[in-house]
């Protein structure tokens, strides 16, 4: 499980101020384009990802 805020840490950087609602909409914009549901939301924590990688 990934939390948001390491979302934003890993790919913003720590410095980031912004909202962590963009992680949810880029998450969502992931979700569209791979066409499968893969990526779990954890209610109160982050995202799971689900399956392998190839």
């Amino acid at each position: 499980t990934i939390t948001r805020e390491m979302i934003l840490d890993r790919v913003w950087g720590y410095d980031f101020f912004g909202d962590t609602r963009l992680v949810d909409a880029h998450i969502k914009n992931i979700r569209k384009k791979m066409g499968i549901s893969c990526i779990k939301t954890i209610k109160g924590i982050g995202y799971l990802m689900e399956g392998r990688l190839t």
